[in-house]
C-alpha cells in the first residue's frame, strides 16, 4: 500500500550564508534568484535551464508496486507542529517557533511526531510573481467586491498572505478506446392538426436508430491531480492551469528555500484512481463525439491504457486565509501566472438596499409610464 503522509512542511534545508552577513538566503521571485533578506545580497546561484531528459517521468506500475523505496524528503526535518483546527503539520528548524498554522491561520497547534517523511518532488515551477504585484493583486480584487462589508474591503487583509509550494501529480497515458452505441438520426414529417377551427401543418421531428460503432487512440499529456487539502479546490481549479509541459524545472533545494512546501494528502495511489477516473470520463466524451448522427443512446465504451507515467512536482501559490464572523475564506494567486480567485462574506445590509434601489427604479419607471 502507498504511504499516507503529512500534510505541510516548511522547507528544511540546510542553510546557505549570505556572503555579506551570514544571513539565510532565500529565493525572490521577483529576482529569479537567491536574495539575502537582510542585507539584500543576491547570491551568484542562479537557475539555469533544466538538462534534455532532467524531468523524468516515472513509471506508474512500478511505483506502486515499490511504493516504500525512491526518495524522499525535503531535507532534514527537526521540529514538527500539527494544526488541531485543519490537520495541516509543518517542520520548521529547531531556532524558529511556529505561531499560526499557515493555511487556517488558527494559533491551536501542537508538536506532532511523524511516521515517514514525503516522497521528494521530481520538479517545479519556481514562483514568478513577487509579493508586491500580489498584494497590488489582492487589494483591486478586494475593491472590486461590491457587495463584501466595509471593514473587509478597508483592512484588505493582505498583511496574511503566505508564498506555498503545493503539491501536485501530473499523469501520462496512452489509450486506446472502442465504442459501440445507437447513433439517432433527425428527420421530419409534416403533420395537419386544427387550431380555433383552421387546418394547420406543423414539421415534427422523428429519430432514426441504427448501430454504430468506432474506436480511438488518445495521449493524456500532463493530467494535474493536486495532492493539497489545505487550498480550497474550486480556488484552485480557477487559478489553474500551470504551464507544467512546457516551464517545469528540475528540482532544486534553492528554490524553495524561504518558502512553505505542503507535504502531499493525496498519496500516489489515490491520486492514480482519481487520474483514472478522470481519463474514463474524458474518453467517454471523445468516442460521444465520434458517433454519427445527431444524437445517440446505450453508449458503451472499452478503454485499454499503456504506458501510465506520472511525476510529482510542486505548484507556486500565494494564500490569504482569513476568518470573518465564524466563517473561513481564502484568496488564492497563481504564483507563476498571476490569477487570482477568492472568498468573500457578502453584507446582506449592502443586498438589501441595492434590492430596495432596484425596487425603486422599476416604480418610478412605472409612474411615469403610466403618466
Amino acid at each position: 500500500m502507498v504511504d499516507v503522509v503529512p500534510s505541510v512542511a516548511e522547507a528544511t534545508l540546510d542553510k546557505r550564508a549570505c556572503p555579506e552577513c551570514g544571513g539565510d538566503l532565500q529565493w525572490n521571485a521577483a529576482k529569479q534568484a537567491l536574495v539575502c533578506p537582510y542585507c539584500g545580497t543576491t547570491a551568484p546561484w542562479q537557475p539555469g535551464d533544466p538538462a534534455p531528459g532532467a524531468i523524468a517521468e516515472l513509471d506508474l506500475a512500478q511505483a506502486l508496486a515499490k511504493a516504500d523505496e525512491g526518495g524522499r524528503g525535503y531535507g532534514e526535518a527537526r521540529r514538527q507542529v500539527q494544526c488541531e483546527s485543519c490537520r495541516a503539520i509543518s517542520v520548521f528548524e529547531a531556532s524558529r517557533v511556529a505561531d499560526r498554522c499557515a493555511f487556517c491561520g488558527s494559533p491551536a497547534i501542537v508538536p506532532y511526531e511523524a511516521l515517514k517523511d514525503a516522497i521528494t518532488p521530481q520538479s517545479l515551477l519556481p514562483f514568478r510573481i513577487a509579493e508586491t504585484q500580489v498584494r497590488e493583486s489582492i487589494r483591486t480584487w478586494y475593491g472590486t467586491r461590491w457587495f463584501a462589508p466595509n471593514r473587509l474591503k478597508r483592512a484588505a487583509l493582505t498583511d496574511t498572505l503566505r508564498g506555498l509550494y503545493l503539491p501536485y501529480w501530473t499523469f501520462d497515458a496512452h489509450v486506446h478506446a472502442e465504442w459501440t452505441a445507437e447513433a439517432g438520426h433527425y428527420y421530419y414529417t409534416t403533420e395537419a392538426y386544427t387550431q380555433n377551427g383552421q387546418t394547420r401543418t406543423r414539421q415534427v421531428r422523428h429519430v432514426r436508430w441504427v448501430p454504430a460503432a468506432g474506436e480511438l487512440d488518445h495521449f493524456f499529456d500532463d493530467v494535474l491531480i493536486a495532492g493539497t487539502q489545505g487550498a480550497h479546490a474550486p480556488l484552485l481549479a480557477r487559478v489553474e492551469p500551470f504551464p507544467t509541459t512546457t516551464d517545469l524545472v528540475p528540482y532544486a533545494a534553492e528554490y524553495v528555500r524561504g518558502w512553505t512546501v505542503e507535504r502531499y494528502q493525496v498519496d500516489l495511489r489515490r491520486a492514480a484512481d482519481l487520474n483514472l477516473a478522470q481519463m474514463e470520463q474524458d474518453v467517454r466524451g471523445l468516442c460521444a463525439a465520434q458517433v454519427p448522427g445527431d444524437t445517440h443512446r446505450n453508449l458503451s465504451v472499452h478503454s485499454t491504457y499503456r504506458g501510465r507515467t506520472f511525476k510529482h512536482v510542486l505548484m507556486p501559490v500565494w494564500l490569504v486565509s482569513y476568518t470573518y464572523g465564524r466563517r473561513a475564506f481564502q484568496v488564492l494567486v497563481n504564483g507563476y501566472t498571476g490569477a487570482i480567485a477568492g472568498e468573500r462574506p457578502y453584507s446582506w445590509i449592502k443586498i438589501a438596499l441595492a434590492v430596495a434601489a432596484a425596487a425603486l427604479v422599476v416604480l418610478g419607471y412605472l409612474w411615469l409610464d403610466r403618466r
